[in-house]
């Protein structure tokens, strides 16, 4: 492992266990560290503090094995194009009309082929079989 270590007794309450600190060639920021042991002994705390968006390291014998990090949130489907556009606008992906789109429809003009073209393909296809 690369970088440095501290302990220090974790900010909640006082009496809780010691946890390294440690900064990694792979991570940027400062993550806490924990024994296997500790975390097994105190593994309600731990889940609280990822719970609260911290990322821990789990370690055996001096070695990272396991990172313990808050779950990615599931986005809720939306059954509406409208939500789907909101959510992109919010997450600044599209930008929405300025104007009301009123009576506007979307008509797809197509290839310009003759009806029944893509079915006489498709059955063509499907002999080649």
């Amino acid at each position: 492992m690369h970088g440095t270590a501290s302990t220090r007794p974790l900010e909640e309450g006082g009496a809780s266990p010691p946890v390294d600190l440690v900064t990694t060639g792979d991570y940027l920021r400062a993550m806490k560290a924990v024994g296997v042991k500790q975390l097994k002994a105190r593994l309600s705390e731990y889940l609280r503090m990822t719970k609260a968006g911290e990322t821990i390291l789990v370690t055996e014998r001096d070695q990272v094995i396991a990172e313990l990090r808050p779950a990615r949130r599931q986005r809720a489907v939306a059954n509406d194009v409208d939500d789907v556009l909101d959510g992109l606008a919010a997450a600044g992906r599209v930008t929405r009309a300025s104007q009301p789109k009123e009576r506007w429809t979307w008509r797809a003009a197509g290839l310009g082929l003759p009806a029944g073209t893509a079915g006489a393909l498709l059955d063509e296809l499907r002999r080649d079989r």
